[in-house]
């Protein structure tokens, strides 16, 4: 049995899409009613990490685990893997991030990502960590003002990121879930090139057949509208990560996909075919040709 935690999230659940058919897959989730037809032939259970019962029922007959948590306290992971170890689970793939080997991010979130990667390495269970750069799908937050202005507003947009396809990501954590030979390895998850947000902005406007503009945003302006989404502690998090790329930290490229899956990493451009539809303006947008 394998259990996939976050599966109503981006990664979670293309991993859980991903599995091959005929494995036994169990989906935790806090809500079952959210994930609801989401998964056929996947069971869905209840599991709050802060519900040592729920996990223990959750966990139950399960050998592999997905893991994805989000929570900054740590306690969301020792809950898991306490669980998992009670429960027999024999090992554990953990998503985290490539920025725990930037030697300059220091940030709260980083922080704790280290920290939740020592908790696992510490655990006794087998373990896999999966560190991927950015997801490509992060770009789909600019959707509204592509549809609405033909426009995208981003910080820094003239510094690379060799940021991932999610199925990618999740093609690699099906890898370590359900072959050998992954125990105790960690892997960095990049795109086949670095890539720019104006650069991904120019490519978007050439699948959509449209001039798309780019528009700078300052430090203050991003600061403003990250506030009111997330904690303080977190706005600072990403912004302090938008100056680590700006400095090059994020352009680095590993060809770990290919080793892994067999094929190169998926480029933007191929993410964006598939999900043009998010960014496609109404048919009467005035200026749409």
């Amino acid at each position: 049995m394998i259990l996939v935690t976050g599966a109503t999230g981006t990664v979670g659940g293309e991993v859980v899409r991903a599995l091959p058919a005929g494995l036994r897959v169990r989906v935790m989730t806090r809500d079952p009613a959210k994930a609801a037809g989401m998964f056929p032939g996947a069971e869905t259970v209840a599991g709050d990490y802060a519900d040592p019962p729920s996990l223990a029922g959750a966990l139950h007959g399960v050998r592999t685990a997905f893991l994805v948590t989000t929570r900054l306290d740590g306690g969301d992971d020792a809950a898991f893997l306490t669980a998992a170890a009670k429960g027999g689970v024999l090992r554990v793939v953990k998503l985290s991030a490539a920025a725990v080997l930037d030697p300059g991010a220091d940030d709260l979130v980083t922080c704790r990502q280290r920290a939740n990667e020592d908790l696992l390495r510490g655990c006794g269970l087998q373990w896999t960590l999966l560190r991927p750069r950015a997801f490509m799908s992060n770009s789909l937050s600019w959707a509204a003002t592509v549809r609405r202005e033909r426009t995208v507003r981003a910080l820094h947009g003239n510094s690379p990121n060799a940021c991932v396809d999610p199925r990618d990501i999740a093609e690699a954590a099906v890898r370590a879930l359900t072959e050998e030979g992954h125990a105790g390895r960690a892997y960095t998850l990049t795109g086949p090139r670095a890539v720019t947000a104006a650069g991904q902005t120019r490519e978007l406007g050439r699948l959509l057949g449209i001039p798309l503009r780019f528009e700078e945003l300052t430090p203050d302006q991003a600061r403003a509208g990250l506030i009111g989404r997330y904690p303080p502690p977190v706005v600072e998090a990403l912004l302090a990560s938008a100056e680590r790329q700006r400095a090059g930290a994020k352009a680095h490229v590993e060809d770990t996909v290919r080793t892994l899956t067999g094929h190169p990493a998926r480029s933007f451009r191929h993410w964006a075919q598939g999900h043009l539809e998010a960014f496609t303006p109404p048919p009467d947008e005035p200026g749409r040709h």
